[in-house]
């Protein structure tokens, strides 16, 4: 229990230290130019503690060379605003004035993916000085770099997703066809849009011009027309903004069943108490699960076969969900010829990959949402293993994930390794969300796993070539392995990537998936559910 609680005030800590962003100069600089901090405006704009930050972790650790980039330089999350949900993406410019770091478009992209697939309205507050041009060729050129924002503003545009931009600083070169591609331009005094600025446009053709003329509020207000609104101060800009929203219309929702929410009959925090990362110490998924579900209720599917695999229905928030859980504890089996086996908990058997594969297909049949729950060490091995046909009843659960067509949210709970990440429905696999609690531990193996791995492969090579490792080598090779993977299984390395979209306190579990769950809700397309060519 200590153990969890000290990880997730770690977290707590790191996560406060990152809110800081350029720290208190650079919010000081920003202060005296009149304007907000990105975090103070989105308090502004959003209902009172309504703000669902996504994202936070956003290159931890990385470009420590340039002084590092505390959340990339940009906040996104979801909010409510006059009671409706919107996406917020805004510029941090107490972070190297907003520049677009090569994680910088990655994550504006990932909360616009978001959007797209949810239907979330979107507010952008621009306020950047554009690509951070140092690191320009690992930002300006892919599918998932600079440019994807603006191709994705207008997809968004054509699927009907609103989207509201208001420039609050800088906007320049490429930078400022985001705000002019979203159905709503505000822009406040002192302000600047333009796709060179004055020092470019001198140089490029000699003209002298001062930024307010070439692109202030005034000009593309009463000159260019490209401004809808002009805005005094931030204040009143985010207000207009607010004014607008209030006045949208209600869109159709989606078909996913949902009743009045009731709390769960046990309590969050023992939650605790209940998980255990130590394989000495298997733990009971259920005992998790019932301190989530709305009135501890839980409608298990199969419960005597696949053990390794909980499957079932229950509601969370209100809404109906399948639940597709990896169970720690271990359990006996009974196989076809009357043997009885001790099958490990967190490994995925045939028999459950069999079962959660025929789950799945019922809930998308039944238009019911998927919460897959990761506390897997992947899918068993062994003589047995493959007689009993592993690799096709793991074909054929892989299968009924990726042709998924309801809301999957995941949440990595203890360790999510290999192929069993993949059929828990990894980030790959498309899940509207990826939630990791502290102890979350996401690789192809184990740090024990993989420097074990390593060291006799690099032994044999060695023998190869008539040498031996010492002992105390063999301990050292072992140690720098171990290391190395487990600095990159921690979940802040996942964040700091994208491949997770949130850490949670594991008593936040319940208000995260609601959160996930509301969002889904917006979207109210459901594509044809197919599974191809099923392995049988």
């Amino acid at each position: 229990m200590r153990f969890l609680a000290d990880l997730m005030s770690q977290v707590r800590n790191e996560s406060e230290k990152i809110c800081e962003g350029g720290g208190a100069k650079a919010i000081e600089s920003q202060h005296a130019k009149g304007r907000l901090t990105a975090r103070e405006r989105i308090a502004l704009l959003a209902d009172p503690g309504t703000f669902f930050e996504l994202g936070l972790y956003t290159a931890h650790g990385m470009y420590e060379e340039w002084g590092g980039a505390p959340a990339a330089g940009v906040i996104t999350g979801m909010a409510r605003v006059e009671t409706r949900m919107v996406m917020i993406i805004a510029n941090d410019a107490t972070v190297k004035a907003g520049a677009f770091f090569p994680m910088t478009s990655k994550k504006v992209i990932r909360a616009q993916n978001i959007a797209l697939e949810n239907r979330i309205p979107t507010i952008y507050l621009v306020d950047s000085a554009g690509v951070f041009l140092p690191l320009q060729e690992d930002v300006f050129p892919d599918t998932d770099d600079f440019g994807r924002v603006f191709r994705n503003n207008a997809v968004m545009s054509a699927k009907g997703i609103p989207q509201i931009a208001a420039i609050m600083g800088m906007c320049v070169a490429g930078g400022g066809y985001l705000p002019v591609m979203c159905d709503h331009v505000l822009m406040t005094d002192g302000s600047g849009l333009f796709l060179a600025g004055p020092a470019l446009v001198q140089a490029a053709i000699g003209q002298k011009v001062s930024a307010d003329d070439l692109g202030g509020a005034a000009m593309h207000s009463a000159i260019s027309g490209t401004v809808d609104f002009r805005e005094p101060n931030d204040q009143a800009c985010i207000a207009r903004i607010r004014s607008i929203v209030e006045k949208w219309g209600y869109r159709r929702l989606s078909p996913w069943d949902r009743k009045k929410p009731v709390e769960p009959e046990l309590t969050a925090e023992e939650i605790y108490g209940i998980y255990d990362s130590s394989p000495a110490r298997p733990y009971d998924m259920k005992e998790v699960l019932a301190r989530v579900l709305d009135g501890s209720r839980f409608d298990e599917y199969k419960p005597e076969y696949g053990k390794t695999l909980i499957c079932g229905y229950g509601r969370i928030g209100g809404f109906a969900v399948g639940i597709v859980a990896n169970q720690k504890l271990h359990a006996q089996q009974t196989d076809h010829e009357g043997n009885k086996r001790v099958e490990f908990g967190g490994v995925i058997y045939t028999e459950s990959a069999e079962k959660a594969a025929r789950f799945i297909m019922d809930c998308n049949q039944n238009l019911i949402p998927l919460i897959f729950f990761h506390d897997v060490n992947g899918f068993m091995v062994g003589r047995d293993a493959e007689w009993s046909g592993i690799i096709k009843a793991g074909a054929k659960m892989v299968n009924a994930v990726s042709n998924s067509v309801v809301p999957k949210i995941t949440v990595i709970v203890g360790g999510s390794f290999g192929a069993g990440h993949y059929a828990m429905c990894g980030k790959a696999y498309d899940p509207r969300f990826v939630f990791a609690w502290p102890t979350a531990r996401y690789a192809v193996m184990s740090g024990d796993a993989a420097a074990g791995t390593l060291v006799e492969i690099k032994v044999k090579q060695l023998e190869r070539s008539g040498k031996k490792l010492s002992e105390e080598e063999r301990k050292e090779l072992y140690e720098s392995v171990k290391r190395t993977y487990d600095e990159q299984t921690d979940p802040r390395y996942g964040a700091a990537r994208l491949w997770i979209d949130k850490i949670i306190d594991p008593i936040e579990t319940r208000d995260a998936i609601t959160q996930a769950l509301e969002a889904a809700a917006l979207n109210p397309d459901v594509a044809e559910f197919k599974v191809g060519v099923l392995q049988t």
